[in-house]
């Protein structure tokens, strides 16, 4: 089920990235188009102007034919009036002029029209393209958006499935390791207290025996060997107690206990150096910030022992009014942290408690030289 989570999550990137290729060709189509509005709109404006300025032109010639036809056809006028006065050749030439006249009048009126006409289609065209300059600038903004979006926001859904998978395998885990630790349990209290018990029991029926039988100090000796006998069954009992969760985590709080902690690691590691520096006051906390930061300090020193063969530890804990910072250092062989490891529930496991109190946490390590763990919780 997890590979197959897996592989949905690698398709879905490949929509991802084919969704990302697409938007840019879009996006380098839109603005195609805009540049080429533009390069027409600048065209077309070059020649409104010039339009603008041939009708210009047009209207002071029209004006000056306009004038040059009515005298022309004033003086048609006063030839038809005082026909005797004048030639055939007269009255030819004034009509002739008149009429030549008029008709250039109409004839510019006419071109005059055009070029209005020119005038008023370039004008809309132009409208038009600036409103598709504009669209387009406004689609490219809208899908740099996109784009960035999805090289981002969307591309993080990735991560989060990859997330998700992993906390569904560390679920599972988690209930495994409940399963191991049971049959653990199981299996320590019967080699242990259990056996011990029974052999108590046993040992006494026999200081009974012995009271009936023999002599009194042979009853005594056997009732010292049965006080060391409990007393072993009472420590192994009290050991069980202590890795489930220590009582002294309640009654003394967060500092000692992990002070006593520490030492008892590195009683029991004869080769290992652990120091612990407590900076700010030593107050209780909420039962859940004691338990959540013993585990994250148990965690990482164990992590350190089991995985980072480590032979100095060093744990710094401040405590101020609004937060705790935490710091474990090992000299450990310490890993690549820019590669996924394989089966690292425990940092899996802290990050989850981490989150859960809303704080942060940061790795830091290098091959060869150890780990450093900075933990910063909200109180």
């Amino acid at each position: 089920m997890a590979s197959q989570k897996k592989l949905d999550a690698k398709e879905l990137d490949k929509i991802v990235e084919k969704m990302i290729d697409t938007v840019h060709h879009s996006k380098d189509e839109i603005f195609h188009i805009g540049e080429q509005s533009r390069q027409e709109h600048e065209r077309l404006m070059n020649e409104l102007n010039e339009t603008k300025h041939l009708v210009h032109i047009i209207i002071q010639e029209a004006d000056q034919l306009e004038t040059q036809a009515r005298l022309a056809r004033q003086r048609l006028s006063e030839v038809n009036r005082h026909f005797s006065r004048y030639s055939e050749m007269e009255v030819r030439e004034a009509y002739e002029k008149a009429h030549e006249l008029q008709m250039k009048v109409t004839m510019i009126r006419e071109q005059e029209k055009q070029l209005r006409l020119r005038r008023d289609e370039l004008e809309r065209r132009i409208y038009g393209l600036k409103e598709t300059i504009e669209r387009a600038d406004h689609l490219i903004g809208q899908i740099t958006v996109v784009l960035q979006y999805l090289s981002s926001d969307l591309r993080q859904i990735g991560e989060f499935i990859e997330g998700a998978i992993q906390k569904q395998e560390f679920g599972l885990k988690i209930i495994e390791a409940q399963e191991e630790e049971r049959r653990r349990l199981s299996r320590e209290i019967h080699d242990g207290p259990a056996q011990m018990l029974a052999h108590v029991m046993m040992r006494s029926d026999l200081i009974e025996r012995i009271i009936r039988e023999r002599s009194v100090d042979e009853a005594i000796q056997e009732v010292q060997d049965f006080k060391k006998m409990v007393r072993s069954a009472l420590y192994e009992v009290r050991r069980i107690i202590y890795d489930l969760r220590p009582m002294a985590l309640d009654d003394l709080g967060l500092i000692p206990t992990l002070r006593k902690y520490l030492q008892n690691i590195e009683e029991y590691n004869n080769k290992m150096q652990i120091s612990f520096v407590h900076i700010g006051e030593e107050k209780r906390l909420p039962s859940r910030f004691e338990v959540a930061i013993f585990r994250l300090v148990q965690e990482s020193v164990q992590n350190a022992l089991k995985h980072a063969e480590a032979s100095e530890i060093q744990v710094k804990m401040e405590i101020t009014k609004q937060y705790l910072f935490l710091m474990i250092k090992d000299n450990g062989k310490g890993f690549d942290t820019t590669q996924k490891k394989e089966n690292a529930f425990g940092l899996i496991g802290m990050k989850e408690r981490v989150e859960l109190l809303e704080g942060t946490m940061n790795i830091r390590s290098q091959m060869g030289v150890g780990t450093t763990i900075f933990i910063q919780i909200p109180l």
